[in-house]
Order: C-alpha cells, then sequence, then structure tokens
C-alpha cells in the first residue's frame, strides 16, 4: 500500500527550505556576475525576442538576483518562481535551443525545481508560512 504525504509535516517543509535556500543560493551565483554587468555597464548580454541586450539583461537579473533573494526567504514564493520560469524557458528554448542537450540540461533542473516550488509553494520555514498562519479570521 502507497504511503501518502503529509504536506503539513515536519519534513516536508524542511525539504522544501532546503530546495529553497539551495536552489536560491545556487542561481545567485549565475545572477550576482550580471548585476555587476550591468551595474558596470559592460553589456555582453544576447538580445532575446526583439529585446535589446540592456532590456533581456535586466529581466535576467531581476529574476536571478532578485526572484532568487525572494525564494532564499520564502516571500511570495509562487510569483517569484514566475519570471525564474521563464529565464529558464528562455535559456533551454533560446539561448541554448540549438544545442546538445548537455548545454540545456542545467537549466531544466533549475526549471523542475522551479515548477516543484511553483506547485507546493515555500511551506512552513519561511515568511510566506508565517504570514499564512496569522490570517485574520472573518
Amino acid at each position: 500500500m502507497m504511503d501518502t504525504i503529509d504536506f503539513k509535516s515536519r519534513a516536508v517543509n524542511f525539504t522544501l527550505l532546503v530546495l529553497r535556500v539551495g536552489i536560491g543560493l545556487l542561481m545567485l551565483g549565475h545572477g550576482i556576475p550580471k548585476l555587476e554587468m550591468l551595474i558596470i555597464g559592460d553589456i555582453q548580454f544576447p538580445s532575446v525576442m526583439g529585446m535589446s541586450p540592456t532590456i533581456s539583461l535586466l529581466l535576467a537579473v531581476f529574476a536571478e538576483v532578485v526572484c532568487s533573494i525572494l525564494l532564499l526567504i520564502g516571500l511570495l514564493t509562487r510569483f517569484a518562481t514566475i519570471p525564474l520560469i521563464v529565464t529558464m524557458l528562455t535559456a533551454v528554448l533560446v539561448i541554448h535551443g540549438n544545442d546538445p542537450f548537455v548545454k540545456q540540461e542545467l537549466g531544466i533542473l533549475y526549471l523542475i525545481v522551479y515548477l516543484t516550488l511553483f506547485m507546493l509553494g515555500s511551506g512552513k520555514f519561511s515568511f510566506d508560512g508565517l504570514f499564512n498562519s496569522y490570517k485574520l479570521v472573518s
């Protein structure tokens, strides 16, 4: 007989915490150099879907830095995953669309994690969880 997952269990919530913090820190490793490029103004970034390289870089920095920080603290987690999902879809399908699978694999792994967090949320050990526990009763 299959065991069911109790989504309120401490183990599930701890797993979501580890997943959020781990993926947030890893993506910051990709986003911080892009933020530095944006600040310095030496923009060497691909133009994506007709947008200028500056706009493409700005959107990537928003997703990879701002949204990763939101994931780290578990604030607006489901909303924060949306720009990250779009960024990973763009990386996999547009930037590396004609590349071999090995070039697409990392983006696909990030995409899977972001989709998981989008579906499950941030868990109890997050600002989202804290705010949800203090909902006002009407």
